[in-house]
């Protein structure tokens, strides 16, 4: 880093310089931090002959246009200059000033402060031998880079100011490359057809002379060959980088100088920051696992573990120091996940629980695994040297995700901790499904397995957890370390998950809790007792299903706040109307009051307009509306009435929409296999 500041204090110190000088390194990574802490003072506080340089600081983050520039450095370069100064500013002599005045002028100008009979001493005003210019950001302004590099070329080889450019160059070739594509594909398809290599019956591609080797050319490569030929940006882009850039410099960031520079913000939290600073090497240790160099996330991730560690210790002041540590990994360990846009992101975001994350990385160590892959590679990569037995949390997760810190979901994964805690070992069949088997010492194990299998025949366990056990088990078995008859272990849990599915909870999202079980390579007896977890779980969904159909419709008439609340919100994904008697429904909405029966009307207009698919819930809709029908026809019109025919057209838009969603399904169906076709005959 040192070495770094006196490179570029020596192109400072040089007496003639004709080129500028280019910081390059990854976003977040400190490059501003860099500039800011160690390389403007240090430059302000050159003396050559008695002369000091002023540094001139500008982000072209966002610039939409050169004159954007113009106003800043003007800005930037004049700040305290008073409204009679600014009047005696003069256009006149503009042709004899340098490029670095003009600029300042112009945008005088433009703010209206010039007037003809005011003169001014440029060269005393201006005087530009002293200015050092920073240009950041390069990458993110909204101007063509080309255009921008012009620009500031005028400063550096018209009037030789030291000028610093810092940017990342590899987000820099992608703007180049990815800018108006669409536009580009379109003119580039147009030359390829014009010049006849495009045959519009099958999109092939043909050159006159060299047929039979542009056939097998893809055309995708040949209309990408031919953007680049006539829109080669980063050729442009090399070219005026050699003629205004004389030396550039790779930043690579001293993190720990920098980290301990971040947590300085902290200081007014005395209790947090003895926690971060001793904590420090974790940080340093997580930032570096999480593969990237980007400190702005880093920052963004201890502003989160700010309310996190804030509103653990508020309500629970005696909670174990590790458990904080493991907040303080997962909350760095997360922030990267999600905001550096890593695939495991969207794997962590389907997991409720802590219990969950670790059945899965238990099993996912004992079955052959194709799906899990992410998650055990997050857990062994961020809590490799670190032990603990919180690893997630939910509340921390969806914070950082959503910006939502819910307290009921904080206090779900505390409570589940300090449980832990207080109870102390969890009991057998948990410590198989959430410990590594190799944890348990080998004069326990056989204890384990029979207080395990005295819950499995009890009914004591979740079905998804039967399921899970089974498999363990089995691995047991082929490892020689539990004799057995299969037989009588197949039946013992099939017995058990008949009692356990009375009281089990339907299991929704099945893939996140059997990845990495690979059936078809697995054992027959693990296939039978999948197939009949499946059929019990699914006569647990009915169950759960027809429960909270019976819950949201028996709120009417007498709860109409909490049915707003859930119906057209939480439980879109069920089918309520299938699960619920339409006559019993039809009877409790006429107690409704006149105005209740316009809100109920519209929370079914509020859901359906969500909701789409209709398929499972079409015949009760319709059902409902020939109730109405039939319970109108023949009588005297009266409000209540009005409003049930109003509500019947509600219901027809329902059912017609539903058709509508219906037809574009097979519409899209009939393409997918048209397409399918299409790519088997070729």
């Amino acid at each position: 880093m040192d070495e770094l500041v006196e490179s570029v204090l020596d192109y400072i110190r040089k007496p003639y310089t004709d080129h500028a000088i280019m910081i390059n390194g990854e976003w977040g990574s400190g490059k501003t931090y860099f500039w800011n802490n160690k390389v403007k003072s240090k430059i302000e506080s050159i003396d050559i002959n008695g002369k000091r340089y002023k540094t001139i600081y500008m982000s072209l983050y966002g610039i939409s246009n050169l004159d954007d520039i113009s106003k800043k450095i003007f800005i930037e370069m004049n700040p305290n200059l008073n409204k009679s100064i600014r009047k005696i500013l003069d256009q006149r002599h503009m042709s004899s000033i340098p490029e670095y005045v003009k600029t300042g002028i112009d945008m005088a100008n433009s703010f209206g402060f010039m007037t003809q009979n005011d003169r001014v001493d440029y060269a005393s005003f201006f005087d530009i031998d002293d200015k050092v210019l920073c240009f950041d950001d390069l990458e993110r302004a909204n101007v063509d880079v080309i255009d921008v590099l012009g620009y500031i070329n005028n400063f550096v080889e018209h009037d030789h100011i030291k000028t610093i450019i810092i940017c990342n160059e590899k987000e820099l070739s992608k703007k180049l490359k990815s800018t108006n594509v669409e536009m580009k594909t379109f003119i580039a398809t147009y030359i390829l057809n014009h010049e006849g290599k495009i045959k519009p019956e099958t999109n092939d591609i043909h050159e006159e002379g060299e047929e039979s080797d542009l056939e097998d050319k893809p055309m995708v490569e040949l209309i990408e060959d031919k953007i680049e030929h006539i829109f080669d940006k980063a050729n442009d882009y090399e070219r005026i980088k050699e003629k205004l850039i004389g030396e550039t410099f790779e930043y690579i960031p001293e993190f720990s100088y920098i980290i301990n520079g971040v947590l300085m913000r902290y200081e007014s939290n005395p209790q947090l920051i003895q926690f971060l600073r001793k904590n420090s090497n974790l940080i340093i240790q997580t930032f570096n696992r999480s593969g990237t160099r980007n400190l702005r996330i880093l920052k963004h991730a201890l502003n989160d573990f700010q309310k996190v560690f804030e509103t653990t210790k508020k309500y629970y002041p005696d909670i174990n120091d590790n458990v904080l540590k493991s907040l303080l990994i997962f909350t760095i360990a997360i922030s990267f996940e999600i905001k550096a846009g890593k695939i495991t992101k969207e794997k962590l975001k389907d997991i409720q629980s802590l219990e969950e994350y670790k059945t899965i990385l238990v099993a996912s160590k004992l079955m052959k695994d194709n799906r899990q892959f992410y998650i055990k590679e997050f857990d062994t990569n961020y809590y490799f040297t670190f032990k603990t037995d919180y690893r997630f949390f939910k509340f921390v997760e969806q914070y950082v995700r959503t910006r939502i810190f819910d307290m009921k979901v904080f206090k779900d994964d505390m409570e589940a901790i300090v449980s832990t805690e207080t109870k102390g070992q969890l009991p057998s069949y948990k410590r198989l499904l959430t410990e590594d088997y190799w944890k348990i010492e080998d004069n326990d194990f056989n204890t384990v397995v029979t207080e395990t299998l005295e819950d499995v025949k009890a009914g004591n366990l979740q079905l998804v957890e039967y399921l899970k056990l089974y498999v363990i088990f089995h691995f047991f078995m082929q490892k020689g370390l539990l004799e057995i008859d299969p037989e009588y272990l197949k039946l013992t849990f099939v017995n058990g998950m008949n009692i356990a599915a009375a009281n089990s909870k339907y299991c929704k999202n099945i893939d996140s809790y059997l990845d990495g079980l690979n059936l078809e390579d697995s054992d027959e007896s693990i296939e039978y007792i999948f197939n009949h977890f499946n059929n019990l779980n699914l006569q647990t969904k009915e169950k759960e299903y027809i429960d909270i159909a019976k819950e949201l419709f028996e709120m009417i008439p007498d709860k109409l706040e909490r049915l707003t609340e859930l119906f057209a919100d939480k439980y879109l994904d069920v089918p309520i109307m299938k699960y619920y008697n339409m006559n019993t429904l039809f009877e409790r909405i006429l107690l409704l009051e006149n105005e209740d029966i316009v809100l109920v009307k519209k929370l079914f207009t509020a859901r359906y307009e969500k909701v789409g698919n209709i398929d499972n819930e079409e015949r009760n809709i319709r059902l409902l509306k020939q109730t109405m029908e039939e319970y109108i026809r023949g009588k005297v019109p009266t409000i209540k009435l009005v409003l049930l025919e109003d509500f019947i057209k509600v219901l027809d838009k329902i059912l017609l929409d539903g058709k509508e969603v219906k037809k574009v399904r097979r519409g899209r169906k009939k393409a997918t296999e048209k397409q399918d076709e299409n790519v088997g005959a070729a």
